[in-house]
């Protein structure tokens, strides 16, 4: 098989535009509009993210999660996704409690940038999310020692069985694993347009709650 000329790999995007006026004046809102067409849409796995963080050591890291809420009618706004908390993006978190959001729809020729201060949710945010989780999902998360070094995958297979074994009825949520909101300062909505001349607006919070609409070069 050849494999083609990955500097020949292009696609021109001649799906849609946004400009100024087209835009909700509460970038939330416009994320949700977006979102919502994602899915109507058919996108496979709308909700996965890249979220990139940054470590003491100061090199970031970007990995995918999926979202799995997001409020924005009522406080606390933000995005939500859950994981273990001792895992690496976890120690990042501890550390800078600052990280950017990816999403991109090929299909829709989209993508949307979202930056902002990350925190824990409550508790029982956690508790209500975890008991929605498929069995087999609530035991891997006591089986597993997120990104820490196995001796093989033996021992993850002996860990799981080991919880399967502890928790017979009902599945406790792990005291290392929980979820995380981010509560966003700065959106980027991208919609791809031919000759790679991309409309790019963006939204900056000024102050409280008034947010800096602009047009970036792309």
């Amino acid at each position: 098989m050849t494999i083609p000329s990955i500097a020949n790999l292009r696609q021109s995007y001649e799906r849609a535009s946004l400009g100024e006026n087209e835009v909700a004046s509460d970038p939330l809102v416009q994320f949700d509009d977006w979102f919502r067409q994602a899915l109507a849409a058919g996108v496979p796995e709308a909700n996965s993210m890249t979220l990139a963080t940054v470590g003491i050591s100061g090199r970031p890291g970007a990995r995918i999660v999926l979202l799995k809420d997001y409020s924005f009618e009522s406080e606390p706004r933000g995005l939500v996704w859950f994981t273990n908390y001792e895992s690496r993006k976890g120690q990042d978190l501890a550390v800078h409690p600052h990280a950017s959001l990816l999403f991109f729809w090929p299909v829709q020729e989209r993508q949307i940038r979202i930056e902002g201060i990350v925190s824990r949710v409550s508790a029982e945010e956690s508790d209500q999310y975890f008991a929605t989780r498929p069995r087999d999902s609530q035991i891997g998360a006591w089986a597993s020692p997120q990104s820490e070094v196995l001796r093989s995958r033996d021992e993850l297979t002996a860990r799981e069985a080991e919880f399967a074994g502890r928790f017979k009825d009902e599945v406790p949520r792990p005291p290392h694993w929980g979820g995380y909101r981010l509560v966003p300062d700065y959106l980027e909505f991208w919609q791809g347009r031919a000759s790679r001349l991309h409309d790019r607006i963006s939204y900056r919070l000024e102050g409280d709650a008034s947010w800096q609409i602009r047009r970036l070069a792309p």
